[in-house]
């Protein structure tokens, strides 16, 4: 079992994250709180796995509480404000949760939080998890399928192919190496899809490959002949990603 806390400074809010959480057979509720403070001292303790994370809290933020706790547990964020995704990206959170936050949503970030923790500890995580939950394979993809023209038509797009996309009103065009794919879904719907790193949304209607650029030249990134706006909600997260990496 994965053993979850629900952190949000509204009662309901964290009340809403522990239902979902009760009705998920391989996750297991071992705490409820509305102080950020409680919720760090159940971390060091070594009693959680995954926290499920609020990001606007008055007393500590859930970036100050990334910071503090590094790597002891995985985190999934939970908020209304859509600004800080990429500053959480960087702290290599499993998945960031729009509120209100279907069900539906909720429980594909779950998979997504067991896949990546099957992964990173296989046999401690293996023998709890109930058997009708263990697929035959559990690596993670390193593709996906997005809708053709017609109906039935799925195109399989190697996620290291993909150059940037670009996000026009109800689709998307996805670039590839001398290619365009068109795919009738929304720029925010196929940014779930997408591994991050590498990629990052720098614009609102923008999603780069990192491993794709060229140059960033200020409010500028470049791949190839392509020049791409970083939007103002996303340039301090961007930036801050960039010159960490020129740090290492």
């Amino acid at each position: 079992m994965i053993r979850c806390i629900a952190v949000d400074d509204e009662a309901y809010a964290a009340n809403i994250i522990a239902d979902y959480i009760s009705k998920i057979p391989f996750l297991e509720m071992v705490g409820i709180t509305t102080s950020p403070i409680e919720a760090i001292n159940m971390v060091q303790d070594g009693k959680v796995d995954l926290a499920f994370l609020d990001i606007q809290m008055p007393e500590l933020t859930g970036i100050q509480f990334l910071k503090i706790c590094g790597n002891k547990c995985k985190v999934i964020l939970t908020t209304a404000y859509p600004d800080y995704a990429l500053e959480g990206y960087e702290h290599d959170v499993i998945d960031y949760l729009l509120k209100p936050i279907p069900f539906d949503r909720f429980f594909k970030a779950a998979h997504k939080a067991q896949s990546i923790m099957q992964l990173q500890e296989p046999t401690a995580l293996a023998a709890t998890q109930p058997s009708v939950h263990m697929p035959a394979a559990s690596a993670v993809p390193d593709y996906m399928f997005v809708k053709g023209e017609s109906k039935n038509k799925f195109l399989k797009v190697a996620y290291s192919d993909i150059l940037y996309v670009e996000g026009l009103k109800n689709y998307v065009s996805i670039y590839l190496p001398g290619q365009r794919l068109i795919t009738y879904q929304s720029l925010t719907e196929l940014a779930e899809e997408l591994p991050q790193p590498p990629f990052y949304r720098v614009h609102r209607s923008y999603i780069i490959s990192i491993d794709k650029v060229n140059m960033v030249d200020g409010n500028t990134v470049y791949i190839g002949e392509k020049e791409i706006p970083v939007g103002e909600t996303y340039r301090d997260g961007f930036l801050s990603m960039v010159r960490e990496k020129h740090k290492v």
